[in-house]
């Protein structure tokens, strides 16, 4: 059964060249379905990558309503060609900017390409809709590092990894005001120690006169960093402002501090704001 792809972003974001990219490495990597094989007597092992670009369908029914019922009709469109399509995988990279028009699609494998804060058409920017449901979050425009990611992925069926509850995990507590890279760099360490962790913003805003970032914004700043690559492995819980963490026996766990190199260990979020011209 083809596979059916959804490509979705901002106009501007790089759909179009991730969907290229991204045709030329399952073309290249992926490998035509047994049975297809033996019904159609191909005798190419390569699998068969169909690829739909939304600006062309709008073209070939002469159909320009961004309306929301002409984004409607248009993924409904979307949806028939990639029904038609033969092979192992079709590609469909369209902006679907409302919730309908994903569902409308039913991708088997959605991505969305978060490179750009607003396009360049106001209405759709109004319009557009962060999806909750995703398979991969790309936020860097560099398509063929990202093509091969989710390649990769898709080739062997392999889905992002979901957070497993009663798994042992590593909790790492802060306010992240903001989340910059030395919390990557620790993150990465916590991580590795058990393959999932939670976090935990404490809520603090404006706290001590400083603090400035809302928890939303500090969820945000958080998903956009660890998504692309820990999207699953890792929670984010809001806590209240906590300020000591007591224990008395020990009851199974540890507490650990990491050290870092200079460099790592010197980045500052209080620099950061002050940068920022924030407290």
């Amino acid at each position: 059964m083809t596979q059916r792809i959804l490509i979705m972003g901002l106009p501007g974001s790089g759909k179009t060249y991730l969907a290229g990219a991204l045709k030329k490495y399952l073309e290249e990597h992926g490998d035509i379905s047994y049975a297809r094989a033996l019904n159609e007597h191909i005798g190419s092992l390569n699998a068969e990558v169909t690829w739909f670009n939304a600006d062309d369908i709008r073209r070939k029914y002469n159909d320009w309503d961004f309306s929301n019922d002409g984004r409607i009709r248009q993924s409904i469109r979307m949806f028939q060609f990639s029904m038609e399509a033969g092979g192992e995988y079709v590609i469909c990279d369209f902006v679907a900017p409302l919730v309908e028009m994903r569902n409308n699609f039913k991708a088997d494998w959605t991505i969305w390409v978060d490179t750009i804060k607003e396009g360049r058409y106001e209405d759709t920017n109004k319009a557009f809709i962060e999806p909750e449901q995703y398979d991969f979050r790309i936020t860097e425009q560099n398509c063929e590092k990202w093509a091969e990611f989710i390649g990769e992925h898709i080739i062997s069926n392999r889905r992002r990894p979901k957070f497993d509850w009663q798994k042992e995990t590593v909790q790492m507590l802060g306010r992240w005001q903001p989340w910059h890279a030395g919390h990557r760099a620790l993150f990465e360490r916590a991580i590795a120690k058990t393959g999932q962790v939670v976090i935990q913003i404490r809520d603090c805003q404006g706290w001590q006169g400083s603090n400035p970032f809302e928890i939303e914004k500090v969820k945000a700043f958080i998903q956009r960093d660890l998504d692309p690559i820990y999207q699953g492995q890792y929670e984010i819980q809001v806590v209240p402002n906590i300020v000591n963490i007591t224990y008395g026996r020990d009851v199974g766990y540890k507490i650990e501090q990491e050290s870092f190199d200079e460099a790592t260990h010197s980045i500052s979020a209080t620099k950061i704001r002050k940068e920022l011209g924030l407290k």
